[in-house]
């Protein structure tokens, strides 16, 4: 898979391998090739290249409990046999190339060694046999369909790959691409984890320059062309569980060969009509290890639980708040409680450009902790820079006392809070709001703040400057902004 289109993205969460491994178990594609491998035997005779002889095709679909006069069935077959040999389900003894002449050659074919991995592994096994399974039906699905590869044939009977316009490793890296992004889509705070993504979405993904408002005729024409394509492929991969797909509209692809429309124009009432597709959660799961094959970090919720608090802390930086409170809660599980309040606190420290993050992450991690905590947060009140948040937690739960904060630790504390603010969403529109609350009850904050022996002060103090949402106010940050870049200059 290609690594170029999201060199980060945001943690996925996945069920636990156990059901992952019996969804793959119950995949249609997957279950089949499992049927097929326990049906293989001393009589099964393949081709060069493990294929079966056309004359077993019937046989092994009535193994599939499949009709074998009908077409559809022995295709289904062949899918089924290819997978069960790609994925070492079945072991094949090819053929002899030179075989005497004219006679007819044959290999065979038995279980595979890794066919009693389907019922005797650990879930592990099973899902590793899947992604073989699905490297399979991703290779399979990026190849042009037989109408097109029929029309180019030249007289020779070879392949004219200049008439079929078709370039294999493009063609796999534009479904990896449709992927990734379908993966970026389900995994993005606030996404499609749960609702499906319409089919022109990921068309136009692909086909619409960055940056371009109203797209011409001529791209419309080609998201249109890509949604056909797209539109087989997850017909092709929805058997082995990684899509869930509705396809296409029947009529709406006669009516645009018929002339009757110009491509996909936008209609929100008909959106289904152009295909709706969403990632399961097997899906995510194989995605994300191809991603991760590919270089790209894909972190999953728990990937931390068993890391230590700074690695919790600095990885849960990088998180929206939802998933960063997931994998907190994960990693506090099975741990006592004071022994892990006491390490967060002590990761939360320091004084680079990632701490004040780091200790509103570690607030968070507070927020549900109840009195067993109270001890390892005492113990912090005269530390300068976790001191205010350990009183805001104590205040919180109404503890008794809780020295009061001087004037220096509530502005260092004003600092810290707006730079992780700032770290974790950027300038949002309920910044400027919190930035009236933390200065409104300080008179002649803006006079006293720029002291403040903090490394984020200046950098605070400029977008307070810019966002704060009185005037005044605003011109004061800019003042002090410049007297704490002047102090260290």
């Amino acid at each position: 898979m290609s690594a170029e289109p999201h060199p980060t993205l945001p943690p996925v969460r996945l069920p636990a391998d156990a059901e992952l491994a019996r969804d793959a178990l119950a995949a249609p594609l997957f279950a089949r090739a499992v049927r097929l491998a326990r049906w293989a035997g001393p009589d099964t005779r393949v081709e060069i290249g493990g294929e079966l002889v056309a004359g077993q095709l019937p046989e092994a679909a009535r193994a599939l409990g499949l009709d074998a006069s009908d077409a559809d069935s022995v295709v289904y077959a062949s899918q089924a046999w290819r997978v069960a040999v790609d994925t070492g389900l079945v072991d094949v003894t090819e053929p002899e190339e030179d075989g005497e002449a004219g006679a007819e050659q044959h290999g065979a074919a038995v279980p595979g060694e890794d066919l009693p991995l389907v019922t005797g592994g650990a879930p592990g096994d099973v899902l590793d046999l899947w992604l073989a399974a699905l490297d399979t039906v991703l290779a399979d699905a990026a190849v042009p369909d037989l109408d097109d590869l029929v029309d180019a044939l030249d007289a020779g009977g070879e392949i004219d790959f200049d008439q079929l316009d078709w370039n294999p490793r493009r063609e796999a890296d534009f479904l990896d691409g449709v992927l990734a992004n379908l993966y970026l889509l389900n995994v993005a705070e606030g996404g499609a984890a749960n609702g499906p993504v319409p089919l022109p979405v990921l068309a136009a993904s692909m086909v619409v320059p960055d940056g371009m408002g109203e797209p011409t005729d001529a791209v419309l024409e080609q998201v249109s062309d890509a949604m056909m394509r797209l539109d087989d492929q997850f017909r092709q991969l929805e058997p082995i569980g990684l899509v869930e797909y509705q396809p296409v509209d029947e009529a709406l692809m006669a009516e645009a060969e018929g002339g009757d429309e110009g491509g996909y124009g936008g209609d929100e009432e008909d959106v289904s009509r152009y295909g709706m597709v969403r990632l399961t959660p097997l899906g995510r799961y194989g995605i994300r290890a191809r991603l991760l094959e590919a270089g790209v970090e894909a972190p999953a919720v728990g990937d931390l639980a068993d890391k230590g608090a700074d690695a919790l802390l600095d990885g849960v930086s990088r998180y929206p708040e939802s998933a960063a409170q997931a994998e907190i809660e994960q990693w506090l599980t099975g741990r006592a409680l004071p022994a892990a309040v006491a390490e967060l606190l002590a990761a939360a420290r320091g004084d680079d450009e990632g701490a004040p993050l780091r200790r509103l992450r570690c607030q968070q991690a507070l927020a549900p902790a109840g009195p067993e905590a109270e001890p390892a947060v005492r113990a912090v009140l005269g530390d300068p820079e976790l001191g205010g948040l350990a009183r805001v937690w104590l205040a919180e739960r109404g503890a008794a006392d809780v020295p009061a904060p001087d004037g220096a630790m509530v502005f260092w504390l004003t600092v810290d809070t707006i730079a992780a603010q700032l770290a974790a969403d950027g300038e949002t529109e309920e910044l400027p709001l919190l930035m009236e609350t933390l200065t409104a009850h300080h008179a002649g904050f803006f006079d006293q703040v720029w002291r403040v022996e903090h490394p984020a002060t200046a950098y605070v103090l400029e977008a307070m400057g810019r966002l704060h949402p009185d005037k005044k106010a605003a011109k004061e940050a800019r003042k002090a902004a410049f007297k704490a870049r002047s102090r260290h200059n």
